[in-house]
């Protein structure tokens, strides 16, 4: 196994200092950032009691960027996420995040590997629409984003966002049934 391939080992000492074990010297949270962007995993131990404190370092992580107005976060999902802490949503939204996030993630690769090949996909039933979707989301997504143009468009009230919403969830539903025939 390649060291890239490892968790990157972080240990906090007491004084709160944080210790890269693969360079040996003392890290700071952009630091650690910089490493998870590079794609690496890192784990953040603490030296004394053992206990894994990497959710806590990475949601600091992501509060000082919302802090100094990079937000990536929409308030909208800021509330759902404060609200799912509290609800029965608690146990559903850790594996949606997760599913939402690795279809991203798998998402961003096939468009990057389809500009650079011929798409057999195309054939595919629904694959307009699908692609469609997927316009729009990128479009939403990269909104506001440094070096993206905005768009001219007038935003859709939250009502018609929702409705447009449901509109296409029962479409693919209707099209997932289809194919599973």
């Amino acid at each position: 196994m390649s060291d890239t391939a490892k968790p990157l080992l972080i240990k906090r000492y007491a004084s709160r200092r944080l210790y890269n074990t693969e360079t040996s010297d003392y890290v700071t949270l952009e630091d650690i950032a910089g490493f998870i962007r590079d794609g690496r995993e890192v784990q953040i131990v603490d030296l004394k009691s053992g206990d894994n404190l990497t959710r806590q370092y990475l949601l600091q992580i992501i509060a000082e960027h919302e802090s100094r107005g990079e937000s990536v976060l929409p308030i909208e999902v800021l509330n759902d996420l404060v609200r799912s802490y509290t609800t029965q949503a608690q146990s559903v939204v850790p594996q949606f995040l997760a599913m939402s996030f690795e279809m991203l993630r798998d998402g961003q690769s096939k468009i990057v590997e389809n500009m650079t090949r011929a798409n057999p996909m195309a054939t595919m039933p629904g694959f307009e629409e699908m692609q469609r979707q997927q316009q729009a989301f990128m479009k939403t997504m990269m909104t506001g984003w440094p070096g993206i143009p905005k768009t001219d468009a007038a935003p859709a009230s939250d009502g018609d966002e929702l409705t447009e919403i449901k509109k296409q969830l029962s479409e693919l539903q209707q099209k997932l049934s289809t194919l599973n025939k």
